[in-house]
């Protein structure tokens, strides 16, 4: 392990941020936060001035015997990677990255994580504080840096997957983990029915699993922990080798699965664990399942409606990673219920009353 790192004032531009957010406040000027704009598809888009971020970037403190990371906003991923690398730590719920641009602060506004999720927890589950710009222009701090950080309301963890509409992330404090000592990937060929009970068995098992995915007749697994359990739990199984760099690439949907096809729209389904093929008329459509079967990718023309009401009888929801594609009908998100959404309008009002970080990128209405 290595000392604690701490980076000088270079790449902290808080203030001018805050400079710009302040003006646009008082003018009611609309503000699209960009950072490495790798994310700009998910949601809806944003009209306004660019409030850039990717110039606030860089490591402010690190700790890796407290496993405790402070980051700029506009901090690279593929940086923030390789530092914690070089201490066998990692961002646990691996933050996909859809371009060499991609940023941390896009990485937690967007709130998306990565195959190991349903095995180690979301992106809001490893955020310990933040300092966040307000609708002011001013630049508070929440939250801490330890994870016995209960007390009052936690709107550091708000801010994961808000998407930019409740203000600016600035700084972001992260509880790391090490990387695992042994790893294994594998593939087992399997039908989806028998796949999806291959996982409800093993997960009843306290075994090293830490991504499953399905497609095309193929169950993969990926396997980490302790050289003599990965090696047991490996033998176990059976299947073919898998190269590891398969879960890089389904994170980052450079998978040739994500490439997009003529008509059809990507589709993410996110339903309980254990829910069977769900009951759809998908004959045109290609599916690849995630997290285990908890999350589920879908592209085809089928229309928004039939598939959000079979996720909705599930107990889960759909949204659509190409919304625009079918003629720009469709809203990316599923809609709220009369009374969430009367919270997020509540709340919306309070943290950016003017309306101008990132209006619209959620819903239309806020």
């Amino acid at each position: 392990m290595t000392n604690t790192v701490t980076q000088t004032a270079d790449g902290d531009i808080a203030e001018a941020l805050c400079d710009q957010v302040r003006e646009a406040h008082a003018s009611r000027t609309p503000l699209r936060i960009v950072g490495g704009d790798t994310r700009a598809f998910y949601g809806r888009p944003v009209e306004g001035q660019a409030l850039n971020l990717a110039g606030h970037s860089g490591i402010v403190d690190y700790d890796p015997v407290e496993l405790v990371v402070t980051v700029r906003a506009g901090t690279r991923l593929s940086a923030l990677d390789a530092e914690l690398a070089k201490n066998h730590q990692m961002l646990a719920f691996e933050p996909p990255a859809f371009g060499e641009a991609s940023t941390i602060g896009g990485a937690v506004a967007t709130g998306l994580s990565g195959p190991r999720r349903p095995w180690a927890g979301a992106a809001r589950d490893f955020v310990l504080g933040t300092r966040v710009i307000t609708q002011e222009g001013k630049l508070l701090r929440f939250g801490g840096e330890v994870m016995k950080n209960v007390a009052g309301y936690d709107f550091s963890r708000l801010m994961a997957g808000a998407q930019g509409t409740l203000g600016v992330l600035a700084d972001i404090s992260f509880k790391v983990l090490p990387l695992p000592s042994a790893s294994h990937s594998l593939r087992l060929s399997m039908g989806i029915d028998d796949a999806l009970k291959k996982l409800a068995e093993l997960g009843r098992q306290p075994l090293p699993i830490t991504a499953a995915a399905w497609h095309q007749d193929e169950l993969f697994i990926r396997l980490e922990g302790g050289h003599s359990s990965v090696k047991a739990t490996r033998e176990r199984l059976g299947g073919d080798d898998l190269d590891a760099s398969f879960w890089q690439q389904l994170r980052d949907h450079q998978h040739a699965f994500f490439t997009p096809s003529e008509g059809q729209a990507l589709w993410r389904l996110s339903l309980p664990p254990n829910t069977p093929p769900l009951a759809l008329d998908i004959n045109d459509a290609d599916m690849l399942y995630d997290w285990g079967g908890s999350q589920r990718w879908v592209k085809t023309s089928l229309d928004a409606d039939t598939l959000r009401d079979a996720c909705r009888t599930a107990g889960g929801h759909a949204t659509c990673y190409t919304p625009y594609a079918q003629g720009g009908a469709q809203s990316p998100f599923t809609p709220l219920p009369s009374v969430v959404e009367k919270y997020h309008r509540n709340l919306k009002a309070e943290l950016d009353a003017q309306g101008i970080f990132n209006p619209g990128r959620l819903y239309a209405a806020f």
